[in-house]
């Protein structure tokens, strides 16, 4: 089974609707391999990083298996790779000065569990920001 997935790839298309549309991003499907603060149900809410868009910015370029593939503005978009099978996620980053944080999505492109990693992710991006105003 290995040996297929690395033939097809297990990259998937990036989706289309990335972006931020009226000054949210989107929300998730119903497959568990996903996050948004901009959710209401709570299997699928993340709360928005107290952060500013560099400080995100910043956190995200030393993670690994990150790759940021846009930035404008108050957004910015990641895609990050898994090693292993090269699994990908779309990360998306809003920046709403107003409130003084950061909204947030995270969604893997294919399959349909991903044992929290997309939870974890933007939990891990919420302590590198506190790390970095500490040092």
């Amino acid at each position: 089974m290995i040996p297929l997935l690395t033939l097809l790839g297990c990259a998937g298309e990036r989706p289309t609707t990335l972006g931020a549309s009226n000054g949210q991003l989107g929300t998730c499907p119903d497959s568990p391999n996903c996050v948004a603060s901009a959710e209401a149900r709570e299997s699928h809410r993340i709360e928005p990083l107290s952060a500013t868009l560099p400080e995100v910015k910043q956190a995200v370029a030393g993670m690994d298996g990150a790759q940021i593939i846009s930035e404008q503005d108050n957004y910015l978009y990641a895609e990050f790779t898994t090693r292993l099978m090269g699994f990908v996620d779309d990360v998306e980053f809003l920046a709403d000065p107003a409130a003084g944080v950061v909204q947030v999505r995270s969604a893997s492109r294919l399959g349909k569990s991903d044992l929290g990693v997309n939870r974890k992710r933007i939990e891990a991006i919420r302590l590198a920001v506190q790390e970095q105003r500490t040092r």
